[in-house]
């Protein structure tokens, strides 16, 4: 670990203990979403449309109904009134009610291939499954569109036909009163584009594709109902938001969240794509009308058929530089898929685009389209990945005609603390050149490379982070412990780095607090994990349940002493101090508090937005096989200002997961669809993602520059990682065999199609 700035001295924060659900899940214990069990448990499956797009003209469940063993069917009618158009926040996203019902059981048209158009509920799983070829469904086939730049135009066919272009821009020209499949552009302005690149020694324009990109997680999505006869609904599910889920269950069931309770199973991965509901109000409708537990999860191909990929991608980008290196201007027109129903992460795209640059003249378009495929999800610093592809592919190629070294051009131009972002808010305390410092001085930037076709590659790389709302409660048991109650998913150890906190601040050890995370009637409003916020934001609360633990240990010794309070301290040891040295530890004022008033139960619900971005670099070294297109990756370094590693383990998998994740995204991974729209890799087996022996040992570099806005320094670390590897390997595969690369991702396919003869 290098630290830029001297850290304060902690005895907790900074350690590397066992998790507290390591146990469970390493013997199995541990139960996830489909471990669920219920008296009476039916199991359900859900029909697709094999169409992209079509009319559902009629739907005949009867002969469905009849079959033995089927207890209900539903459809998108079961849900009665259409939702309206209210705005549900999912956390890293934002959804309308209406297309979000329209999303889990389509209504009068699919809009992709695997588009859930009924459910089926029965005694048994291989009837409900059984049961779904007997529903007739008659379509009428439209024409589709799948490219984000074919469904812009003016003769594409329209998705949506209550969808209406929304401007954000000044000087627009697109109309906001007919149908269209743009529904969103926007533009971030500051400076004058025009004189920057007036200013320019040399530009560079270039344009850039990327793909969609699934999140990949072991565990499908999954969820229980049970609809009881008082109208309460109570769900277990997989997800990274139980009171997010509570609220879109709301909307979607029409009924008040104080009727329903979400109980967060332990999840299998996530990464952003487990934040929306897809079979949570399926199961609810089947439980209404069975009056049993309901049980639905997906097969693999429906996970890739129907739940959120991010965005493919449309780009352009333009940078000016002086001949000495400094930036004059920068422009990017980002063109985002948002699949069947509009809310692409074009928005944090745009934002994140130049946010490693002080650059005084730029303009980022943005463009938020909907195509015939699954509504795209939160990935893990969602919009980021392309965005930055394509800028960080535009420096090295001006690096290169500026004949700088590229990290020198980038340290040249590097945000700082009071740089004013794309919005022109001034950055607080970053670690931009720390990072791009610490690349240029590591031993693997210095290294030399050997062999024929080897090149190297750099990236930085750029996340906001979250703050938000989270809430926890926490209570003194007699033997000197304390009860950590969280609503947080635990996906990456939140668990560990939460109680971390609290037992900081209450000078104990991890082992004297125990963390449990609880149900939606069980805590506080707490938003997602996501966002890169969960301990920062929790981390805060773990703090404020910490001082006021502090505070009345403090009075209830005071009164023990028959002393005033203002002469007992609480020492950084969790000892209480008072006159006379008098002295108690913990654990004994813990056992004694019965007799002072009762035990010491506190809660606390924050909003914090004081969240530190974060910044990343990686430097890469691969080898192409000119044979066979093949790529290796011999090296990999992530350099990443992490502002206080509270458990540095799982910060490093956090940075080798991320890494993982984009090198998927660089080499391999990609939908791909059939001339009728029809997805044709839905399997682990087609889709190509990196496995073990596709990849190197990836070294990690932890530099600390603690977040003033938090009290142990914290900045979220896990979605900064993901951004630089598609740009850092570009750069090197251009490097090892002098071709630049354009598309990801830059599969053998690619490779050999651009570099063999014709």
């Amino acid at each position: 670990m290098v630290s830029t700035e001297k850290p304060r001295q902690y005895k907790v924060v900074g350690t590397r203990p066992i998790r507290p659900d390591g146990v469970d899940k390493v013997t199995g214990r541990a139960a996830y979403g489909a471990d669920t069990k219920a008296e009476g448990m039916l199991f359900g499956a859900v029909l697709r449309s094999p169409h992209a797009h079509a009319i559902i003209k009629s739907i005949d469940t009867s002969k469905a109904e009849a079959l033995p063993g089927v207890k209900a069917v539903v459809t998108a009618r079961d849900f009665g009134a259409h939702a309206g158009g209210g705005v549900v926040d999912l956390g890293e996203t934002r959804g309308q009610a209406n297309y979000m019902q329209d999303n889990v059981l389509a209504n009068h048209k699919v809009l992709y291939h695997g588009h859930a158009v009924a459910g089926v509920a029965a005694t048994d799983q291989h009837i409900a499954e059984d049961a779904l070829a007997l529903i007739d469904v008659q379509y009428e086939v439209l024409p589709f569109v799948i490219d984000v730049r074919e469904a812009m135009l003016d003769t594409a066919p329209i998705l949506l036909d209550d969808l209406r272009t929304t401007v954000r821009a000044a000087n627009s020209t697109l109309p906001t009163d007919k149908p269209t499949n743009i529904a969103l552009h926007m533009s971030l302005e500051k400076g004058d584009l025009e004189k920057g690149m007036a200013e320019a020694d040399v530009i560079v324009e270039r344009e850039f594709e990327t793909g969609m990109f699934h999140q990949g997680y072991i565990e499908p999505q999954n969820a229980t109902a049970f609809w009881n006869r008082d109208g309460e609904i109570t769900v277990w599910t997989s997800t990274q938001g139980a009171f997010s889920v509570r609220d879109a269950m709301a909307a979607l069931c029409k009924v008040p969240v104080s009727k329903i309770k979400i109980v967060p199973m332990e999840i299998g991965g996530g990464f952003g794509g487990k934040l929306g509901v897809y079979l949570e109000p399926i199961a609810a409708l089947l439980s209404r009308k069975t009056g049993h537990p309901v049980k639905l999860w997906m097969t693999r191909e429906a996970v890739f058929q129907a739940t959120g990929p991010t965005s493919a991608t449309y780009m352009r980008v333009k940078m000016g530089a002086k001949r000495d290196g400094t930036f004059t201007g920068a422009y990017a027109y980002l063109a985002y898929e948002a699949g069947a129903f509009p809310g692409s992460p074009m928005g944090a795209g745009a934002q994140c685009a130049f946010a490693p640059y002080n650059i005084p003249n730029q303009t980022v378009e943005g463009f938020d389209v909907v195509i015939n495929g699954p509504k795209t999800a939160a990935y893990r610093a969602p919009g980021a990945p392309a965005s930055e592809f394509a800028v960080e592919a535009v420096v090295n190629e001006l690096a290169e005609q500026l004949e700088i070294d590229p990290i020198e051009l980038r340290l040249r131009n590097a945000s700082k603390e009071g740089t004013p972002n794309t919005v022109g808010q001034p950055f607080p305390r970053i670690g931009a050149v720390e990072v791009m410092d610490a690349m240029k001085s590591h031993p693997h930037y210095a290294s030399e490379l050997t062999g024929e076709d080897v090149g190297r590659g750099v990236a930085v790389g750029f996340w906001f982070n979250g703050g938000m709302e989270s809430s926890s409660s926490a209570a003194v048991n007699s033997d000197g412990t304390v009860s950590l109650i969280l609503g947080s998913t635990d996906i990456g150890g939140s668990r560990a780095s939460l109680a971390m906190q609290l037992a900081e601040t209450l000078g104990l050890t991890m082992d004297d607090v125990k963390p449990q995370v609880v149900d939606t009637d069980s805590v506080g409003w707490t938003h997602v994990t996501g966002g890169s916020r969960t301990t920062f934001a929790g981390g805060w609360v773990a703090y404020e349940l910490g001082m006021q633990i502090r505070e009345q240990m403090r009075e209830r010794a005071a009164q023990i002493w028959e002393v005033d309070a203002d002469k007992v301290t609480y020492g950084d040891d969790g000892a209480i101090h008072g006159p006379d040295s008098k002295t108690m530890s913990f654990a004994e004022l813990s056992g004694q508090l019965a007799a002072t008033g009762g035990r010491i139960a506190v809660s606390a619900s924050l909003t914090k937005n004081t969240q530190g971005p974060a910044y990343a670099g990686h430097i890469v070294d691969l080898k192409v096989d000119r044979d066979t297109g093949k790529v290796e990756i011999l090296r990999y370094t992530a350099i990443q200002d992490v502002g206080t590693a509270i458990h540095p383990s799982y910060v490093e998998g956090q940075i080798q997961g991320g890494v993982a994740q984009g090198i998927g995204m660089a080499l391999n991974e990609e939908y791909i669809y059939d001339d009728e729209g029809r997805l044709r890799n839905g399997s682990f087996l087609d889709y190509r993602m990196p496995v073990a022996n596709d990849l190197p040992m990836i070294d990690t570099v932890l530099i600390e520059v603690p977040n003033p806005g938090h009290p142990y320094g914290v900045r979220g670390v896990g979605e900064v990682p993901i951004v630089p590897p598609m740009a850092a390997i570009q750069q090197a595969i251009y490097d090892a065999i002098g071709t630049r690369f354009y598309v990801t991702p830059i599969s053998p396919r690619r490779i050999l199609e651009e570099t063999m003869p014709d």
